[in-house]
């Protein structure tokens, strides 16, 4: 293998390691929630906090971390913040309190907000645009894998060694792939996008004026709030209202996400990709099939006892998981890449702020006053928003070019 090819494909596997250990990081609560709940006599409303406080955080420092990297060093940002990040999951161990763990929790959203801010305008430029939507697909994985994995270290750890145990082994790797990427170079700014830096495409003002970015964006905030939700609460669902064991309840779910997301995140970016060449919004087009299939099933899955409860969990949780390559990609290609940083903070900013910021708590608040089963119909609603958005954005795609000299780095094109 070429060190050309060798290179990029490096990059990736770093970049993805990282992304695996950042839903690893912040998942572990989902799993040893009962746990803490229990130890620290909270509400269903406490509960949900922890997660809305962490993405709150998380939200308002991606906005400050986005321009910072589209003027600096794009690979020493995300090293400096998974050794921040890692560092506050190993100090779990001191956290006796409730307030001691929700700042902990917080803190660590704002490390993890510098990676997911950035990390994606680093992988774009390691490949062509034609490639983009399989390549974020492989980058993706991170999110069903890390959220699964994380699932079972604490589902599987926490209750026979404590809630606290399963943050150790969490931490540790992060130290170490921050040592190896800050020997990974970092790619030209761009160097392989065909589309022109228009004011909407290229400028921070134009941000406001281009419909790409905000249909792409108010898409993605609907669905994150019905996923949000759904994975904060979904084992302690199975685990109170279908008469589950938490442990088992976190091993079966956390095998539900893990093999759809696998699945899901590399057929939704193939998709997008396939149709490309015939339909400019095709990774608005893929995001918004799933998520409108995906209404439902996810009612069958949450609503219907019996021998169809998990079927349905499992191919709910496809349809939601299969959008999100495709509308990753849809939102790289919807910005210029010298302002992609900063428009990628302000979409998780948007994103955060109207979907899993607010869904957790507002869960936890119709479960105290009804049930939990009833705080389920919440996300069913978001994803038939987010499947109508969705749609209507397609027509405002930009004309990706996927000839083959598209794929050239522009200094080489022509």
């Amino acid at each position: 293998m070429t060190p050309t090819k060798l290179y990029p494909r490096t990059a990736l596997a770093v970049l993805t390691s990282l992304n695996l250990l950042n839903y690893i990081d912040r998942s572990v609560l989902f799993a040893v929630q009962p746990l803490v709940q229990t130890e620290f006599h909270l509400t269903n409303t406490q509960v949900g906090y922890l997660t809305s406080a962490f993405l709150g955080f998380y939200m308002i420092a991606a906005p400050f971390t986005g321009p910072l990297a589209d003027r600096y060093s794009r690979k020493k940002i995300i090293v400096l913040g998974a050794i921040f990040w890692s560092a506050l999951t190993l100090l779990t161990a001191v956290t006796h309190t409730y307030w001691e763990l929700l700042v902990r929790h917080t803190l660590v959203g704002v490390g993890e907000a510098t990676f997911v801010t950035i990390a994606p305008t680093f992988v774009a430029d390691l490949f062509p645009e034609d490639r983009r939507g399989r390549i974020f697909g492989i980058f993706y994985l991170a999110i069903p894998v890390g959220t699964a994995s994380g699932y079972l270290l604490g589902g599987k750890l926490g209750p026979a060694h404590g809630w606290r145990f399963p943050f150790y082994l969490a931490a540790a790797p992060g130290f170490l792939l921050a040592l190896v990427m800050w020997f990974v170079p970092e790619p030209e700014r761009g160097q392989f996008d065909s589309l022109k830096e228009t004011p909407e495409r290229g400028t921070i003002l134009g941000l406001a004026r281009n419909p790409a970015f905000w249909t792409v964006t108010l898409g993605m905030a609907a669905g994150t709030f019905s996923l949000g939700g759904i994975q904060v609460w979904m084992p302690t669902f199975l685990s109170r209202a279908r008469g589950y064991t938490l442990e088992s309840a976190n091993l079966m779910f956390g095998a539900i996400v893990v093999v759809d997301g696998i699945l899901a995140s590399l057929a939704g970016g193939w998709l997008g990709d396939l149709l490309l060449p015939r339909m400019k919004g095709s990774y608005y087009f893929v995001s918004a099939i799933s998520m409108g299939l995906g209404v439902p099933v996810m009612i069958v899955a949450l609503f219907v006892r019996g021998p169809m409860m998990l079927p349905a969990i499992a191919v709910a949780a496809f349809l939601l998981l299969l959008n999100t390559s495709p509308l990753n990609t849809a939102l790289v290609n919807a910005v210029g890449a010298h302002i992609r940083a900063t428009a990628i903070a302000v979409n998780i900013f948007i994103f955060h702020l109207l979907g899993d910021v607010p869904s957790p708590t507002l869960m936890g608040y119709v479960a105290d006053r009804r049930s939990l089963q009833t705080a389920f119909i919440l996300p069913v609603i978001a994803m038939a928003i987010s499947s109508a958005i969705l749609f209507y954005g397609m027509r405002f795609a930009p004309r990706v070019d996927t000839s083959a000299n598209a794929r050239l780095p522009e200094h080489q094109a022509g």
